[in-house]
């Protein structure tokens, strides 16, 4: 039964990053009709962020998960002023291109002058530690990693869906010229909008450093499954991809226990399923 909670543990873990990247990728798709293939990239450089912060500038984690996801937002505004704005209209192909040519780049550079091997960061000495729970041992960072994603994940959700805020940018994406009529400058409006779902995959990154160390092609592997996850729980659909993300990502620890053969496949075999079922995903609604 040990070994159950500890995949289970482990699930939930894994659920926490799938549910923090699919969000971001949620928010941008939803928003601004834009397949962000640099998501995993962009995780990644959240990580190396934290990373240099504290080894560079001995800014420790505490600061490193608000200053981290702001760098990174801001590098993604950048992106978005600089080159995806001029995809607007054009085919969701163009944008997937893009932006997995902008991963390549950056993960090429990362691994390039830091190598294929993972960088070490620390555990926070406030998070070290365990809980004896009785049926399992609790590692505090792991606890406080699903806590803490679970509360930026419906925070995101509050603010986009029920904030006079959340109004404006919806309404900014689905009718910009009547929102441009009250005054509203809708190309920040978007710019910012990229801003907030990249800096919440720098987010994961950060949180991610200390239990799967900091290397170049550590959004590579993850990127896949979180698209899966996305493509699960609606294309666009906030709730769905935090629903989608945790539970995927128990059902992937649990599969992990009673075949463990199937776990890398398990979220894909799942995935076809609910297309085959709701081409919309479970949350997602038909155009």
């Amino acid at each position: 039964m040990q070994a159950l909670y500890a995949q289970l543990l482990v699930g939930l873990i894994n659920g926490s990053f799938y549910a923090l990247l699919s969000l971001g990728l949620a928010v941008i798709f939803g928003m601004l009709n834009i397949i962000n293939f640099a998501h995993g990239a962009l995780y990644m450089m959240g990580a190396f962020v934290a990373y240099f912060l504290l080894n560079l500038g001995g800014i420790n984690y505490w600061w490193a998960l608000l200053l981290a996801p702001i760098i990174v937002g801001i590098f993604g505004m950048i992106l978005e002023r600089t080159m995806l704005q001029w995809l607007t209209g054009l085919d969701h192909l163009y944008g997937l291109l893009l932006t997995f040519g902008i991963a390549l780049i950056v993960q090429g550079v990362f691994q390039n002058y830091f190598g294929s091997s993972g960088l070490p960061y620390a555990i926070p000495d406030q998070l070290k530690g365990g809980m004896n729970l009785g049926f399992m041992f609790l590692p505090v960072y792991r606890g406080w990693v699903v806590v803490f994603s679970l509360v930026v994940c419906l925070a995101t959700w509050f603010l986009i869906e029920k904030t006079q805020l959340g109004a404006y940018l919806r309404a900014a994406t689905e009718n910009p010229t009547l929102v441009r009529a009250f005054g509203i400058n809708v190309p920040r409006m978007i710019t910012l909008t990229y801003g907030l779902g990249v800096g919440l995959a720098a987010l994961a990154g950060v949180l991610s450093a200390p239990i799967n160390q900091v290397r170049p092609l550590m959004g590579a592997d993850l990127i896949i499954v979180v698209f899966a996850v996305v493509v699960i729980g609606g294309m666009g659909s906030i709730m769905g991809s935090i629903i989608t993300g945790f539970a995927l990502g128990v059902i992937e620890g649990l599969t992990k226990y009673f075949y463990p053969e199937a776990s890398n496949t398990v979220v894909f075999v799942l995935m076809v399923l609910v297309l085959l079922v709701k081409p919309t995903g479970l949350t997602g609604r038909a155009a």
